[in-house]
């Protein structure tokens, strides 16, 4: 059985699909989103986590933050925009790397893409560790 023959107006048309289709499914999957993991202990040392900034613990999935003194907020690390891993912090902002959304230290928007702040997410303070749950 003879293979058809493509024009080049079909090879290029679909080519451009083909593409555009891999840029969306990359945009939405740059960085595969994960749940905050469940607690197996302490997180870490509240040393960790500087007064008026965050520290990011990509493998539990969380960031969290110390506004003032001893008070400290975690939240998911996934961004409600398109589930990309908030991977940076930058002073008092948190970074999506995807569309440089960027979340206060409470988790709220500053600036969009994103239209709601990062989920909160239980963390509790036992003498000097900050332990999930």
């Amino acid at each position: 059985m003879p293979h058809p023959q493509l024009d080049r107006r079909t090879v290029v048309v679909g080519a451009a699909a083909l593409t555009a289709g891999l840029a969306v499914a990359g945009c939405s999957a740059a960085s595969p989103a994960s749940a905050p993991a469940a607690a197996d202990g302490p997180l870490a040392p509240t040393t960790d986590v500087p007064v008026g900034g965050a520290t990011i613990f990509a493998d539990q999935g969380v960031v969290v933050t110390q506004a003032t003194a001893g008070a400290f907020a975690a939240f998911s690390t996934v961004c409600p925009h398109q589930g990309c891993n908030v991977n940076a912090v930058e002073g008092t902002e948190i970074v999506c790397p995807c569309h440089d959304s960027r979340f206060d230290l409470g988790g709220a928007v500053l600036t969009g893409p994103a239209e709601s702040g990062l989920t909160s997410v239980p963390v509790t303070v036992s003498g000097t560790e900050l332990t999930l749950g």
